[in-house]
């Protein structure tokens, strides 16, 4: 075997459009595709089984992309710092090469294995359009405001997505079989096949639905020629458009974007000939605010690199002070979804049925828990982590923060969702509620939304644990008592 290059595969888990696969095809050494699942991970009490099942799944296409072009997944278990250099000894690889991850674990566990190498290794943003440093002040300073670091975004060039056809080879399947190295084979027949959670001794979890590249591109397209064109509306509707729960006014797309089985260039770079066709100027300004969606998305990434203590605690620190409630009871009820209100409930429900909730949901029981209940956002941000399919350290962090009213944003705790309004408004007709909460499948239009007014409510839904204008109240003298402060 001639000595290869090494790609480790982390959060690209895609042979196309992908930076740092693209520079190791083009080295003209044969490419040694890597991935290792950690124990810390795995065993973690904070590992996601929805989560990890769809990246099992993500893995095994990956696995088949391969095996088409004559090669396959070189799968390991263990911890990256010690299993890396083994490889690359037992290979003679004479270099490594990676995209970065943001998040201050992986820049930290990154940083430790660089130093442990006496190859070349080369490091890549492709998670990414724009990483952090490329998005500043005039000052030079990080932004900590949407608004002025979208502005800005939108005027920094973009990478176009790369082409890898043709470029370079991967090792020939039978030659990583024979590479074996340090904890490799402490699952099952772990070099002929991707584990299942059983291999790794973890139980079943709910169905996920299909994980690849290819699957990712057909839903991208499948949204960016049709759906993208009324976003600005669908994505706060609710209820799914067909029996099939991924399919509604939002694009479905955050867990093959969590993964890498769609990079951010695809994303983006669709958008805009999405818009360049268009036609009208409604179907353009939908396609601008998906756009937009993007965009958060990189504006959280940029806070946690530049501001990590986001990951213990309050972006806002003084707000750590808060006086909140906790009431073990209350957190509970929103947990199981029997709150006593259906948008709240039916959107917690969704949540352990399929791993996945739309944004404006996710927004609602955010600002239940946070502001209703009066319950620390960390809650409510481990318990998404917890179940979410496309969970991800920045982006839920972010979007916890700024429903609970401690980061980013100005005045951020007059910020209250009314459950019962939000109901009323973004599932009208109570189709949501009704495909999640069975026991309000029989109740009237009329009392959909708060099923309690009825002369007899159902014995079988529970009544309200919280009243909303005494909760808004509370929470809002909580925040007072804290203080408006700065970061």
């Amino acid at each position: 075997m001639h000595p290869p290059v090494i790609h480790w595969f982390r959060r690209d888990l895609r042979l196309a459009d992908n930076l740092a696969l693209h520079a190791a095809l083009q080295s003209g050494a044969p490419v040694l595709p890597v991935f290792i699942l950690d124990p810390a991970i795995i065993v973690s009490p904070k590992i996601s089984l929805p989560r990890l099942s769809f990246l099992l799944a993500a893995l095994a296409a990956l696995d088949a992309d391969l095996r088409q072009q004559g090669s396959c997944l070189w799968l390991a278990y263990g911890n990256p710092s010690a299993l890396l250099p083994e490889l690359v000894r037992s290979t003679a690889a004479t270099a490594l090469y990676y995209n970065r991850d943001y998040s201050p674990f992986a820049l930290k566990r990154d940083a430790n294995i660089d130093s442990l190498l006496t190859i070349p290794v080369h490091i890549f943003d492709d998670a990414l359009l724009l990483p952090p440093g490329t998005v500043m002040t005039e000052a030079g300073k990080p932004f900590t405001v949407f608004t002025p670091f979208k502005r800005k975004w939108l005027t920094v060039r973009k990478q176009s997505v790369v082409d890898s056809a043709g470029q370079g080879a991967f090792i020939p399947l039978e030659d990583i079989d024979r590479i074996a190295v340090g904890a490799r084979h402490a699952i099952p027949d772990l070099s002929n096949s991707i584990p299942t959670l059983a291999d790794l001794g973890l139980p079943s979890t709910i169905a996920v639905p299909p994980a690849s590249a290819a699957v990712a591109l057909q839903r991208m397209d499948d949204f960016l020629s049709q759906r993208v064109y009324t976003y600005g509306e669908g994505r706060n509707r609710l209820a799914a458009l067909t029996a099939d729960d991924t399919y509604n006014g939002s694009s479905f797309l955050s867990p093959y974007l969590r993964f890498g089985l769609l990079s951010p260039r695809q994303a983006y770079w669709g958008a805009r000939t999405a818009y360049q066709n268009a036609g009208v100027a409604a179907a353009q300004s939908s396609v601008e605010t998906w756009v937009s969606e993007l965009v958060w998305r990189e504006f959280y990434m940029h806070i946690l690199y530049h501001f990590p203590h986001v990951a213990r605690g309050s972006f806002r620190p003084q707000y750590d002070n808060l006086a909140w409630y906790n009431s073990t009871d209350d957190i509970a009820a929103w947990k199981a979804g029997v709150t006593g209100y259906p948008v709240v409930d039916a959107a917690m429900r969704q949540l352990q049925a399929m791993g996945w909730m739309p944004n404006r949901a996710r927004m609602i029981v955010a600002s239940f828990l946070t502001k209703d209940l009066l319950i620390d956002w960390r809650v409510g941000e481990r318990h998404f982590m917890d179940w979410l399919i496309d969970g991800d350290p920045a982006a839920n962090n972010g979007g916890w923060q700024w429903s609970a009213g401690t980061g980013t944003d100005a005045q951020p705790y007059f910020r209250i969702f009314n459950p019962i309004s939000q109901s009323q408004k973004f599932d009208p007709d109570g189709l949501y509620l009704r495909r999640w909460l069975p026991e309000l499948r029989d109740v009237p239009d009329k009392y959909i939304h708060a099923p309690w007014e009825m002369s007899t409510p159902p014995a079988a839904y529970p009544r309200p644990i919280v009243n909303h204008a005494a909760a808004r109240q509370r929470t809002l003298d909580a925040f007072k008592a804290v203080g408006k402060g700065e970061p």
